[in-house]
């Protein structure tokens, strides 16, 4: 018998047949990427670049990602921190641009996770977002 639900860092999963789609789910096999469900994270990848959102779901495939947002161009609030590791850690300057908001986004290819503080992910989400000219 397979249990319904499991603890990872304080953050309680419940197993994906047990529930309905709509919640945030652990798949059943913890792994490196499983780790950052539930997390607010950057994710970089080739064809994708930057986005910003909560991991949904996560393995050696791919990404899931909701309420999350594409970085076009970004400058860390913290002058004396650079790439996207000093976005995570601080948040964005006003002269970086963003996209609009997505309910959820899927990333299909080779990626990274970098989870971002609690005020670096609330200044990347209210970011005024860019159109794309």
């Amino acid at each position: 018998m397979k249990p319904e639900t499991m603890m990872i860092d304080d953050i309680k999963y419940v197993r994906a047949d047990a529930v309905k789609r709509d919640v945030i789910e652990f798949t059943g096999e913890a792994t490196v990427a499983s780790s950052m469900i539930g997390k607010n994270v950057l994710v970089r990848s080739r064809n994708e670049g930057i986005n910003a959102g909560t991991v949904e779901l996560a393995d050696d495939t791919g990404v899931i990602l909701i309420n999350c947002r594409r970085i076009w161009y970004h400058k860390p609030l913290d002058k004396n921190l650079s790439w996207y590791e000093g976005v995570a850690q601080t948040g964005l300057d006003e002269k970086s641009k963003v996209s609009g908001t997505v309910d959820r986004k899927a990333i299909i290819e080779d990626y990274s996770m970098t989870e971002c503080t609690s005020n670096a992910f609330k200044s990347i989400m209210e970011l005024k977002p860019n159109a794309q000219n």
